[in-house]
């Protein structure tokens, strides 16, 4: 809720357009069980009035059953909401709360002290600008004192408030206070934060948590409100590192064509010189558009849409960034990664990873070291459990724009997604993004041993030196009995005739040798795809024009395709024939079984086709003849095969 304010009766306007304006800052409380995380939120919000009298008449009448302060309303019980926290007199869960003051509004995320729910406590301090880390003035730091702060930490949290609370426990020693100061100043001489306060409170009673309390004149500091309320968060945005991922391609016409996303970092305004990556592609900013108008200049946490001047392919996971920017596109990087899931982590099983607005397959090659956050040591370990932090070497399927999390945390974190389950196992932040590509890694789950691609001596543009062109692959796609196998080889034809080394990866021939474990599940089409990219990216290394055959449905399996070639290397090649012509063709009788239910999850009878939106080049073959649609695939290519 809000700060009471005289605008709201006289000027209601007025007072949501200073609301409206006003800072947001970003919050989380932690520490030991018991330090009191929950009754000093409940205490900031009473003594700053922005409790409604219901919810205070609720909280005191649950006080009577739930609470632990006799005829005295339990504050903790406005945090803690869940039916277990109350009975177990625990946090469990994240709670969130919001509130707003003259200076300022404010998100608490109250999160969880015990060590099982520590994945609760990272998922609250992953938006967080600040981190109040209670201590108890009796016990001083604690086992999770510090591991919260570490977390807190590596997540980035800038600011730390370290809030010395019961003091009123230890009679307001000045004493006790200084040696709590100094235990833990020891101990934060291992942190990276570069901006420590350190509080005496008292959260049931109200000392120092609004105003200054006439307990501990002896401190000259200002009260934990006041703290909060002059922290300098504004700061923390990079303005200078323009990062806007791309989430959307709003086309709501023809004449319409922007790029929306939320600016992760920098400033953006109409005119700017700006580069998309992976592609490298450079264009000029027309419009930001919002749906409360156009702006002059956009700033980071603003959703906005983008037109360019140039009508360029970007699509969703691309990155806008200013045209001088430099930015490492890889597939290989170093990351701390929390584990939030019972299931082990497998070094070397293919997850989803998703980074800014991209989803892209990959795998925790190796566990470098995981970090015992009660002492801060490194040790060596093969898997990693519940709540577990490592060092992690990642590799993907396919290179993209990388960032390390300290200079941009929203493009440089990332969240690692089971396959199977698509529950989010665990969440990365990227150390160090490595200068050179390395070819996707695999570990054998059975023997242990790496196996590692070595580089050859012989590189990609010595081959194609050698051959006389350059190598590509031509991905043919579209509904069974489109024509795809048919113009696929006739394209060979006449690249064979004219001296071009190709390869024909046709998908019947495939599923005879390659792939024919695989079933025709959607799983194992992903699979089969995922095997036929790679096939075709050695070809493609090799200087060798590859052309595929396959209906592969899916968009996102033709994209993951994509991403393991070059720029100019992937051809994407949509054979439209309409459904009723392919059945009326229906060359192997695959159309009449699917419909007699012979066949399951047919693709364009009881399966989806998904068209490709963006593809080089869309063919009809019911419109045009063979030898028309060979020359414009032909007429495709830079240097004019």
């Amino acid at each position: 809720m809000s700060h009471k304010s005289a605008l709201i009766a006289e000027d209601i306007g007025a007072y949501l357009k200073e609301h409206e304006n006003k800072d947001l800052l970003r919050f989380i409380t932690c520490g030991s069980v018991d330090d009191g995380k929950s009754t000093l939120i409940g205490r900031l919000l009473f003594d700053s009035k922005m409790i409604y009298e219901d919810q205070l008449a609720a909280v005191t009448q649950a006080s009577k059953s739930s609470g632990t302060q006799g005829e005295r309303p339990d504050l903790a019980l406005l945090v803690d909401g869940l039916q277990s926290e109350r009975e177990q007199g625990i946090t469990i869960d994240v709670a969130y709360r919001f509130f707003s003051t003259e200076k300022r509004k404010f998100i608490i995320a109250d999160t969880p002290g015990h060590e099982q729910y520590t994945r609760n406590m990272a998922t609250g301090a992953s938006t967080a600008s600040l981190a109040i880390i209670l201590v108890d003035a009796r016990h001083g730091v604690m086992t999770q004192t510090r591991r919260h702060s570490f977390i807190a930490d590596l997540l980035g949290i800038e600011h730390l408030v370290i809030a010395v609370n019961k003091m009123d426990l230890v009679e307001y020693s000045m004493e006790r206070f200084n040696e709590i100061v100094a235990e833990y100043g020891t101990f934060a001489t291992n942190l990276q934060a570069p901006d420590i306060h350190f509080v005496p409170i008292s959260a049931l009673e109200g000392d120092n948590v609004v105003g200054s309390s006439a307990n501990m004149s002896w401190f000259s500091g200002e009260p934990l409100l006041e703290l909060l309320e002059s922290v300098p968060v504004a700061a923390d945005h990079d303005l200078s590192h323009l990062r806007l991922p791309i989430q959307y391609v709003n086309r709501p016409n023809l004449d319409f064509r922007g790029y929306a996303g939320t600016l992760a970092s920098g400033v953006l305004t109409p005119g700017q010189k700006v580069k998309v990556l992976p592609s490298g592609t450079t264009s000029q900013v027309e419009r930001i558009v919002t749906w409360d108008g156009d702006l002059d200049a956009a700033y980071p946490e603003q959703a906005i849409t983008v037109t360019l001047t140039d009508d360029i392919d970007i699509s969703r996971g691309d990155w806008i960034t200013s045209a001088n920017a430099e930015v490492t596109i890889s597939n290989t990087f170093e990351a701390d990664i929390v584990w939030m899931h019972e299931t082990q982590l497998q070094p070397g099983k293919l997850y989803d990873l998703k980074i800014a607005a991209r989803e892209i397959s990959g795998s925790i090659e190796n566990i470098e070291y995981q970090i015992d956050v009660n002492t801060l040591e490194r040790r060596p370990v093969e898997t990693l459990e519940l709540n577990a932090i490592a060092r992690c070497q990642v590799e993907l399927t396919g290179s993209l724009p990388l960032d390390e999390y300290r200079t941009s945390p929203r493009t440089g974190s990332f969240i690692v997604i089971d396959r199977l389950t698509n529950l989010t196992v665990g969440a990365g932040m990227i150390r160090h993004v490595s200068e050179r590509e390395s070819p996707y890694e695999y570990r054998s789950n059975d023997s242990k041993a790496e196996v590692v691609w070595h580089r050859s001596a012989v590189t990609q543009e010595m081959r194609e030196q050698t051959n006389g062109h350059s190598g590509k692959c031509i991905w043919f796609t579209g509904l069974s009995g489109s024509g795809k196998s048919t113009l696929a080889n006739a394209l060979e034809v006449e690249l064979h005739n004219n001296g071009y080394k190709t390869m024909l990866l046709d998908g019947d021939n495939v599923r005879q040798g390659l792939c024919k474990d695989l079933g025709m599940t959607e799983t194992d089409r992903e699979e089969n795809i995922r095997r036929v990219s790679e096939v075709a990216r050695l070809f493609t290394e090799a200087g060798i024009i590859v052309l595929t055959a396959f209906v592969s449905p899916y968009r996102r399996d033709r994209e993951m395709a994509r991403e393991l070639f070059g720029p100019e290397e992937f051809i994407e090649i949509f054979v439209d024939t309409p459904l009723e012509l392919c059945e009326e063709r229906d060359p192997k009788g695959l159309y009449q079984k699917a419909r007699r239910g012979e066949i399951r999850d047919f693709t364009g009878v009881s399966a989806p086709y998904e068209a490709p939106r963006d593809p080089e080049l869309i063919v009809r073959t019911d419109k045009h003849t063979q030898r028309d649609i060979v020359r414009n695939i032909l007429n495709l290519f830079p240097d004019k095969l």
